[in-house]
């Protein structure tokens, strides 16, 4: 087992990094460098204004940004006061924004100038809302009379900064997941759990103090979270991308002269079935190590052979609330479909319905539970009730299915929990069957998961119409768009009389997803051709 010495904080991470090599690169944000000593100042200039506002130890600051520098400035500012940063999906509007922002009870929230009119259509109902800072010099402010501002003007050179001293056990973030049975829940993330799943995350990638990491992965996620905390421990340099894009992926690549990315698998199967380029061929062999999550054999096989790619793999396994329970570095042989082996900071097992473990090779549910202090989320904000639903006999119930071989092996089989991961989103299927229903002419909504081209799934809704309507798909798509994140719109929508249910009224959605795209199904993407 690993020393209690491990255990450690953002805050002393950082500056210890900046003291060490304060004029090392930290951050590439799409050409604007960051040292570490640049990055230090940042954040102390926004630590005062934050400080100024009243915040401290314990008080949320919600954030809505873009990758980019004031992603990292403003979390680390909040954490410097021992404050707790909640970073929320720039995706998120209406209900499920208001939701996460009322749940959190924030008194701050910072966002792009692009989001600021979706806070404003949410804050006259929150009342824990005091002040709204936005990128850029001019916001609609719409319903909100509270103090709406450019962040600029929270940015002082001059008053006090606290650097307070945190435990590893409190709390640094709060990250929302998508709800599954009900509304969307927040981890308690501590700082020893993000600085530990962030080292691991490392480790298992094969990750070196000398390596240009390259990512477009988004910071309000486990993943990208855990790049800038690997970056920070290791006092290394990373390139965040704001944004992904098939034709400037090698440009970026090369400009930065990335060594190893880290994307989705869909990400890396659009750059594999894009055409060669003056750029990616200049950079063939430049990367040694790419990490697509989710990543066939085959892609892998696409990356190492085209573009040189030493080490490609997607074989990783986790969540939000424990990170990775499971390691295995991509160095290592493993078999096809192996997602990890044990390691010293989980007890992984694979049991059936009533918690009792089974043998090898039998497919059951996922379950874990941590070896070491602070090594997972500290429980659901404000829902003690969830907290102990998912932790029964004292195990954490993954919600997924999978199994394990005589050697040790863990493969992942397919979700228990009734979520459909889409262009890197998880996406609750309760949220959305709850705004569907908010149509007058629906009666009943299923929304379930289809197999996608571009590997993951897409979305598709069954739904049932009130006798004598004549709503159309297209319509009811039309309906849907602004009442929800695009990433979570239904490409396929079905109308039938009834859904298949069993003798308890309770929805058949495993039914569903087996007869998928029927002939009968209307596809949003056919209307576009």
């Amino acid at each position: 087992m690993q020393s209690r010495s491990l255990s450690t904080t953002i805050n002393s991470a950082f500056a210890a990094a900046a003291k060490a090599n304060p004029q090392g690169l930290c951050f590439n944000f799409y050409g604007d460098a960051y040292t570490y000593a640049r990055l230090a100042q940042e954040i102390e200039r926004l630590a005062r204004g934050l400080h100024a506002l009243g915040v401290k130890r314990g008080d949320r600051v919600v954030t809505l940004l873009n990758n980019g520098p004031d992603a990292v400035i403003t979390w680390f500012a909040t954490n410097r006061l021992g404050g707790i940063h909640v970073p929320i999906n720039t995706a998120y509007k209406g209900e499920y924004l208001r939701h996460q922002i009322d749940d959190s009870g924030a008194r701050i929230v910072i966002c792009e100038n692009e989001y600021a009119g979706d806070v404003v259509a949410v804050a006259p109902t929150l009342e824990s809302l005091e002040h709204i800072f936005h990128l850029g010099s001019h916001a609609e402010r719409g319903a909100w009379r509270g103090p709406l501002r450019p962040l600029d003007e929270c940015r002082l050179d001059q008053g006090e900064a606290p650097y307070i001293e945190v435990a590893p056990s409190d709390l640094a973030m709060i990250i929302y997941t998508s709800g599954t049975t009900g509304l969307s829940k927040g981890c308690m993330a501590s700082h020893n759990y993000l600085c530990d799943v962030s080292r691991r995350y490392a480790d298992t990638i094969g990750r070196t103090r000398e390596d240009m990491l390259w990512t477009p992965m988004p910071l309000f996620h486990i993943t990208g979270i855990a790049v800038v905390l690997s970056t920070i421990q290791m006092g290394a340099s990373s390139a965040i991308s704001r944004k992904f894009s098939v034709s400037n992926f090698w440009s970026d690549i090369e400009r930065c002269q990335a060594t190893m990315i880290v994307l989705l698998g869909s990400m890396a199967l659009m750059v594999a079935n894009a055409p060669d380029t003056p750029e990616s061929v200049r950079c063939r062999g430049q990367v040694r190590s790419l990490i697509g999550i989710p990543m066939s054999q085959r892609l892998a096989s696409i990356w190492r052979d085209r573009f040189g790619v030493k080490w490609a793999s997607g074989t990783i396994y986790g969540s939000t609330e424990c990170g990775q329970a499971l390691n295995a570095r991509f160095d290592e042989s493993v078999p096809d479909g192996c997602c990890g082996r044990l390691n010293d900071t989980f007890d992984v097992r694979i049991v059936d319905e009533h918690d009792e473990e089974l043998p090898p090779n039998t497919v059951g549910e996922i379950v874990t539970r941590p070896k070491r202090s602070h090594v997972m989320f500290s429980g659901y904000w404000n829902n003690p009730e969830a907290s102990t639903k998912i932790s029964r006999n004292l195990w954490h119930h993954m919600g997924d299915n999978g199994r394990v071989d005589e050697h040790g092996n863990f493969s992942f089989v397919d979700r228990s929990k009734d979520v459909i991961r889409r262009r890197g989103e998880n996406i609750s299927s309760f949220e959305l069957e709850a705004t569907f229903c908010q149509h007058p002419d629906i009666a009943e909504a299923a929304i379930h998961a289809v197999p996608s081209e571009l590997m993951e799934d897409d979305v598709k809704a069954t739904v049932v119409l009130r006798p004598g309507a004549s709503l159309k798909e297209s319509e009811l798509s039309d309906w849907a768009r602004p009442r929800m994140p695009k990433f979570a719109l239904p490409r396929y929508i079905e109308f039938r009389e009834e859904l298949p249910k069993n003798a308890s009224g309770r929805v058949l959605k495993f039914q569903l997803r087996e007869q998928g795209v029927t002939p009968r199904t209307w596809d949003f993407e056919k209307t576009k051709s």
